[in-house]
């Protein structure tokens, strides 16, 4: 072999080997981003509610398939059971409220939420109109009986902070579970409440029947603003914080999710929501569906990130009605992470 036929030899081989050690680099880059765990079970409080919006979407889309995972959505009547589930050991992460984390931490629970689905809360506090003349401020609930969510739940942490604000405690009035749906408009067309704090699309069908009189609306940012004094976080994924640091890539592949469904709504026009949702979260009943969407659209996280005024917002609100929440006694920066949406944003929305 002469000289010429060496050096193409040599520069062939290099060549493999160059392509080798591609080829394996790639391998590990696509072993690094998989998943630790492909199924995680979630738990949910009211999943057919706008609250949850983007989970629905990010499962119906199937964004969690697109990521590796199998999922499994179990839907409770609140976001207070949903917790428990998750604290139980019975469910991995919870799609829940921002302030369960704070309130959890108090209690020695170190929990993280790291993909934001609502910057807003959502939720109305509505009184029936045969009690209206009579209310004046939300001290006048006194003694009522309120519809939440679920007892324990963010529907009822705002029912505290509002009677909060007024020197009275959570005990001086009746909380009734009444759920997300059907049962929550029932229970109040009946009589069974006085007033309800609840998400839509239940208040908006209590408005149109003509028996409710909103008393408090944090259904958009400026409402929320107005009521708490500041912006405050609402739905997000959350999970213990053990669990992001032994599943790193299974918790990025879940914000992967999430924020790739927050951008879906920024876009999607509210006939693309309803084509996208089960026909059940509608109720035969598009138009009033279609009208609760414009009301709280602008109430969604744009992107999945926390912004780092709304947990300040938050540990500000929980002491006013939550003694155990001591602002000095709780890490802040341990209750939320934005490390997997600014990294989803990167992957997906360079």
């Amino acid at each position: 072999m002469n000289n010429h036929s060496r050096r193409f030899a040599r520069i062939g081989l290099l060549s493999a080997l160059l392509a080798l050690a591609n080829c394996c680099v790639a391998q590990s880059q696509a072993q690094a981003q998989t998943p630790e765990r492909k199924d995680v079970h979630i738990a949910v409080g009211g999943k057919a509610s706008f609250y949850y919006l983007p989970l629905t979407i990010a499962e119906q889309l199937g964004y969690f398939r697109d990521e590796g995972l199998n999922v499994k959505i179990s839907d409770f009547a609140g976001g207070s059971p949903a917790l428990q589930a998750v604290v139980g050991g019975s469910a991995d992460v919870v799609s829940g409220a921002y302030e369960h984390v704070i309130n959890l931490q108090a209690k020695k629970q170190i929990f993280t939420a790291f993909a934001l689905q609502g910057q807003a809360p959502q939720i109305a506090v509505g009184i029936a109109k045969a009690r209206a003349a009579s209310y004046h401020t939300p001290r006048d609930l006194k003694g009522l009986k309120i519809g939440v969510s679920a007892p324990g739940s963010s529907t009822n942490m705002v029912v505290n902070y509002l009677i909060g604000r007024q020197g009275l405690k959570p005990s001086d009035v009746a909380i009734i579970g009444v759920g997300t749906a059907a049962g929550a408009v029932a229970a109040f067309g009946a009589g069974q409440i006085d007033a309800i704090s609840n998400v839509e699309p239940v208040i908006t069908r209590l408005e149109q029947a003509g028996g409710i009189q909103i008393i408090a609306d944090a259904r958009t940012r400026k409402g929320t603003e107005e009521i708490f004094g500041g912006p405050m976080p609402a739905a997000c994924l959350y999970a213990p914080e053990a669990f992001l640091k032994r599943y790193p890539v299974t918790t990025q592949a879940l914000a992967n999710a999430i924020v790739r469904a927050d951008h879906w709504i920024q876009q999607a026009s509210p006939q693309d929501v309803l084509k996208t949702v089960p026909e059940a979260y509608f109720a035969a009943d598009k138009a009033l569906y279609l009208f609760a969407f414009n009301k709280v659209r602008d109430a969604f996280s744009p992107d999945g990130v926390m912004a780092e005024a709304g947990p300040r917002t938050t540990l500000k609100v929980l002491p006013t009605f939550n003694p155990e929440v001591v602002p000095a006694q709780i890490q802040l920066e341990r209750t939320y992470t934005n490390e997997f949406a600014r990294k989803a944003n990167q992957r997906y929305y360079p």
